[in-house]
């Protein structure tokens, strides 16, 4: 049996190695990298056929590096699953090291963000630095008891780090979406979402309205929306977009086909399981995929009572 290559944001310990576990049900090598572009670049090259990468954070919303490399990079890598991660934040520090000497505080500056307010209380005084992930910010902690990190359990017992604190966050039931991209699409399951980027081109009242209007008319629910700059021009932006459905089904398909036709270009990120609670797509019986497979049988019957000439 071959071994899968999944390529996943490092080092091991972070919330993204865990994911990276989860990913595949076939026997896997993971492969730590450095940074999100390494990963989408190893899997670009062929050099790991998945990759798992950080996409959103319920509480500090979406990682922006990892939509930058959807959008804007070279296109052919799509995301084919997601896995939600529930995030619990520690203070980790050495075995000697005491709350009162702690000096600078690492993490991933999602982590840093999600215990802002108990950093403020308990190290007011302490630095803080954003490094490339939770784990990385725990083996970065070394023989230095003034430094600290926040990040999971798994980077303490991975690095021999102890507790200092634990359940850091502001926020409780806090949860990090992770993406597994590849260069294939995932087969429809029934129980899908698609991701897209829409660039809407030249500005004009009501685009956005059309755009959104060809997944309402087919009762699509869209399941996010999102603006980010093109990186072009100030105040020009592209609209990231999760819809319900597999762009296989005939009325996910007509919807971006119908969307094509509106902006400058669609970008189809990825149609894959949706892993959300609450996102059951209850279509009414005029936009189910038999109604529509319905329709485009019988308009083939009407178009092949045309002369050649007018088909």
């Amino acid at each position: 049996m071959s071994v899968r290559r999944i390529a996943y944001l490092g080092p091991d310990g972070s919330f993204a190695s865990e994911a990276a576990r989860r990913a595949s049900h076939k026997p896997a090598s993971l492969q730590p990298m450095p940074t999100v572009v390494d990963v989408v670049d190893a899997v670009r090259a062929g050099a790991c056929d998945w990759g798992v990468v950080p996409l959103e954070n319920s509480v500090e919303g979406s990682v922006n590096v990892t939509l930058d490399e959807l959008a804007f990079g070279d296109p052919g890598i799509y995301i084919r699953a997601e896995i939600t991660m529930p995030v619990t934040m520690n203070l980790l520090g050495r075995a000697d090291a005491e709350l009162e000497a702690i000096a600078i505080v690492r993490s991933h500056s999602h982590a840093l963000a999600q215990a802002r307010g108990w950093l403020a209380s308990h190290l007011p005084d302490a630095r803080q630095e954003a490094v490339t992930s939770t784990a990385e910010a725990a083996r970065q902690v070394g023989e230095d008891p003034t430094i600290a990190a926040i990040g999971t359990t798994a980077a303490a017992a991975r690095f021999g780090l102890s507790i200092i604190a634990a359940d850091i966050g502001d926020h409780i039931d806090t949860a990090t979406r992770f993406v597994v991209l590849s260069t294939r699409y995932a087969p429809a399951t029934g129980s899908d979402k698609t991701s897209m980027v829409v660039f809407l081109g030249q500005d004009r009242p009501g685009l956005l309205l059309q755009v959104l209007n060809e997944f309402a008319m087919r009762s699509i629910n869209l399941t996010k929306i999102e603006s980010r700059p093109t990186k072009k021009q100030l105040g020009e932006y592209c609209i990231f977009i999760d819809c319900v459905g597999h762009l296989s089904e005939p009325r996910v398909g007509e919807a971006l086909r119908g969307v094509h036709r509106h902006v400058a270009e669609l970008r189809v990120l990825g149609s894959y399981p949706h892993s959300g609670v609450g996102l059951a797509d209850m279509p009414s019986s005029n936009d189910s995929a038999v109604a529509y497979s319905e329709a485009q049988d019988w308009y083939a019957t009407i178009v092949n009572h045309a002369d050649e000439g007018a088909r």
